[in-house]
């Protein structure tokens, strides 16, 4: 088993007893039926249909957590917390709470299923199924996988999660893109039977008249050239995320959809 210490992202906690149907109202995904042995990419959006951040949402026995980007945290925890007015519902930041880890292979005393975002849980460990041979893993201490395994740096796990297709929005690309800029119906992250939800108006246009005129794609670069940073521009588009690899730089690009054949 190897394992990487995963320090680019944060948890929200959001709790109380009408959380579910707070966070059904707010993301693009379906929460309000989100199983407890299950995970879910959701996004947040303004009210311009734009991706205010990018959530792996996980269901717990007092509501549930949110990853994010790291550097979204306190903007987004206090924003969040706006729309929560009558409701009992509480925001908080629990990223000190939980150590984050990338798995490689299988954690011992906990069977995970092979679903994608299949959740599996003991003591106070959780674990969610993130790819064929990934797992990725709260817990409110390391150690216990940390003996088990062998470390390996993030990049790696960075890189895995680039190469899955799947969008990390950060401070550099918040409020940039609609959710289909960066392939979000295609990776199950947006429902379109939900109801509303800030911005779903222009999220449902967008889908139905086909006006994205820009996708996410993944490009490589040849090793040794410098990484590109998120939000920068890179070959006429707009960076999503990038990590320097042995093999080159990989990268999400959100490119004219005129360039995505090239």
């Amino acid at each position: 088993m190897e394992y990487a210490r995963l320090s680019r992202y944060g948890v929200l906690g959001v709790t109380g007893e009408d959380a579910r149907a707070f966070l059904h109202a707010q993301l693009t995904n379906d929460i309000a039926n989100l199983p407890a042995d299950r995970a879910a990419l959701a996004g947040w959006c303004s009210a311009k249909g734009r991706l205010l951040a990018s959530f792996l949402v996980l269901p717990t026995e007092q509501g549930f957590l949110l990853q994010l980007a790291s550097d979204l945290v306190p903007g987004i925890a206090k924003r969040l917390s706006m729309f929560v007015l009558r409701s009992k519902v509480k925001v908080t930041d629990e990223t000190a709470r939980y150590a984050q880890l990338g798995v490689w292979g299988a954690l011992p005393g906990l069977q995970v299923g092979t679903a994608p975002f299949a959740v599996a849980r003991t003591d106070n460990v959780i674990a969610i199924r993130v790819g064929e041979s990934r797992l990725l893993v709260l817990a409110p201490e390391a150690s216990a996988v940390e003996t088990q395994g062998s470390e390996v740096p993030e990049t790696r796990w960075t890189v895995e999660e680039i190469r899955a297709g799947r969008p990390l929005i950060m401070a550099a690309t918040q409020d940039q893109f609609v959710p289909q800029m960066v392939n979000y119906e295609k990776l199950g992250a947006v429902n379109f039977q939900k109801g509303c939800y800030p911005g779903q108006e222009i999220v449902a246009r967008a889908q139905y008249r086909g006006q994205v005129k820009r996708r996410m794609q993944l490009l490589r670069a040849p090793a040794g050239a410098a990484a590109p940073l998120p939000g920068q521009e890179y070959e006429g588009g707009t960076v999503v995320d990038a990590v320097a690899a042995t093999e080159g730089t990989e990268m999400l690009v959100v490119l004219p959809v005129a360039a995505e054949s090239e």
